[in-house]
């Protein structure tokens, strides 16, 4: 089974499928998002290859975020301290916290993010063009 359009269905993918949003070395991949979900959240994976400095430090003004570290070790800003996550831990960044992630190591790694209400995907193609033209 693949995506739904009607929330009310169950929603059933398979690894590496969703909607793909490629960064060059950070990769973005939406399993719910608005769609699915009556704009109560989204769910995307997000992989970073090692080094990867990740989207840069910012807050969202009315969403919470929450990762899931699925892989290897992410770095993940909090205000103004960074965390080493490594695969299982759990962190939630409340609305108004300046927040960032990336990939020190020399390992791929990836995060589960949970963005609540849903919403930001509709942000990704701009954000694919700023980061193509950033590079």
């Amino acid at each position: 089974m693949d995506h739904k359009n009607n929330c009310q269905d169950a929603l059933v993918l398979k690894a590496g499928r969703g909607r793909r949003y490629d960064f060059g070395t950070m990769t973005a991949i939406f399993k719910a998002d608005e769609q699915e979900t009556a704009e109560k959240y989204s769910i995307s994976e997000w992989w970073l290859e090692p080094d990867e400095k990740g989207v840069g430090a910012h807050q969202h003004e009315a969403n919470d975020e929450i990762f899931y570290v699925l892989e290897g070790t992410v770095s993940i800003l909090v205000e103004d301290r960074w965390i080493d996550a490594e695969k299982g831990t759990f962190v939630r960044i409340p609305a108004k916290t300046t927040h960032d992630f990336s990939n020190r190591t020399r390992s791929k790694a990836g995060v589960l993010n949970f963005f609540i209400p849903g919403g930001f995907e509709r942000n990704m193609p701009s954000i694919v063009k700023w980061f193509e033209s950033t590079m």
